[in-house]
């Protein structure tokens, strides 16, 4: 391996997949888990999802570029037709229901700045829809990329709110768990905020679009746990800002402007802007990529024709399915008197439904000797990512246990 100025060309789809994972759902859920639960959930982060997103990332980029391929296309191949069609759906509707979701993002970063959503809305949707359809995405994508990072603020936000730093690591070592119907909601938001389809789909297709070879497999491999580390040391530090914060002074997190007190003992009285442009920024970025995302490995699945280089009467399939998908997000996101923030939390929960069967489809493609050769999962990539799949598997089960009129527990 060359190192460094050979391997630091060589990485960025393992970083910025990891990094676009902390969107508006990623914070707004975060930073509930903080203000209602203080640091009990750090845990979480810390043992149980910082591997397991690494982990993960690192076998959808093996597969990416041992078998040359998308894993849309990947599912369509080496599946029975039924089978295929459950996994490909279930990617469908995982990256959909984010996708749309990214626009409640945007109007709660709207309604920070008073812009009324009805009217900051629809114009964000048509801004996003032309910068894929007829302008240059990929260039603006990295000026919100850095806007993005300003959620970085969260890590001196925690310094100068004054936590209690022995708590914190007790709790980041320290498992706990409750049956409690809340709970087991934020618990899986968690784990699907954190692990989420979109993120292994692109990490697999920039990987792809890159150009990188089998002898380059080290290098992507390093990208992606650089990405999972940086990405989880933000989640982990909104968790710590919003229980040093919010979690004292019993603060519910109903709309953005709660969430953007934790950002009080850095920003000050600007803690409201400082929040705004950075969920605007993360909000807007998601809400481009999703449906690009969710186009791309739908069109791929199905041997349709897609991607920007072609135009919309050469793709017509798959710039429908962007423009339905922006569409929708603008009109849910539009409905009166809905919350800005339940919604983001709501679609993870979802997602966290579905990621157990795109895990499972990943370890069967990354366990196949005909497909990957030398290259098949090693021992621990199989037992992290089984490991992950069970535990939201048993999540999801015994939230819906929860929900029935007589408590079980």
């Amino acid at each position: 391996m060359k190192f460094p100025l050979q391997t630091l060309m060589l990485l960025g789809p393992g970083i910025i997949a990891a990094a676009s994972g902390n969107d508006a759902g990623g914070i707004a859920t975060y930073t509930t888990v903080g203000a209602k639960y203080g640091y009990s959930f750090l845990w979480v982060l810390v043992l149980l999802l910082a591997p397991s997103l690494a982990i993960v990332q690192i076998v959808s980029i093996r597969l990416g570029i041992v078998s040359g391929k998308g894993l849309s296309a990947l599912i369509r191949e080496r599946f029975p037709l039924k089978t295929a069609m459950v996994g490909i759906l279930s990617l469908f509707a995982a990256n959909s229901i984010i996708a749309i979701s990214e626009f409640f993002g945007i109007a709660a970063a709207l309604e920070l700045f008073g812009i009324s959503k009805y009217i900051g809305v629809p114009i964000a949707g048509m801004v996003v829809w032309g910068l894929i359809v007829i302008g240059s995405y990929q260039k603006v994508e990295k000026l919100f990329l850095v806007l993005s990072t300003i959620f970085l603020a969260y890590i001196g936000s925690s310094f100068l709110g004054r936590p209690i730093w022995g708590q914190a690591f007790k709790a980041m070592v320290t498992p706990t768990f409750s049956l409690d119907t809340q709970y087991l909601t934020l618990f899986i938001a968690t784990i699907a905020t954190t692990i989420t389809p979109y993120m292994q789909i692109y990490a697999q297709s920039a990987t792809l679009e890159k150009g990188l070879s089998l002898g380059q497999l080290k290098i992507a491999q390093l990208d992606a746990a650089l990405g999972s580390i940086f990405s989880t040391t933000i989640s982990i530090f909104i968790v710590i800002t919003a229980a040093a914060t919010l979690f004292p002074h019993g603060i519910v997190v109903e709309t953005a402007s709660d969430a953007a007190l934790a950002l009080t003992p850095l920003a000050g009285n600007y803690a409201s802007i400082l929040f705004g442009v950075g969920l605007l920024a993360a909000s807007m970025l998601a809400a481009g990529v999703l449906p690009l995302t969710t186009a791309f490995s739908t069109c791929e699945a199905f041997g349709w024709r897609a991607g920007v280089r072609y135009s919309y009467r050469q793709a017509p399939i798959f710039y429908s399915i962007i423009t339905i998908l922006i569409a929708l997000g603008v009109t849910y996101s539009l409905i009166p008197g809905i919350s800005l923030i339940k919604p983001l939390i709501f679609a993870f929960v979802l997602n966290g439904f579905l990621l157990p069967v795109e895990l499972y489809f990943m370890l069967r493609l990354a366990n196949d000797k005909e497909l990957m050769g030398k290259y098949v999962n090693n021992a621990l990539l199989n037992i992290v990512t089984g490991v992950i799949m069970i535990i939201v598997t048993v999540a999801v089960i015994l939230f819906l246990l929860s929900l029935l009129p007589i408590s079980i527990f």
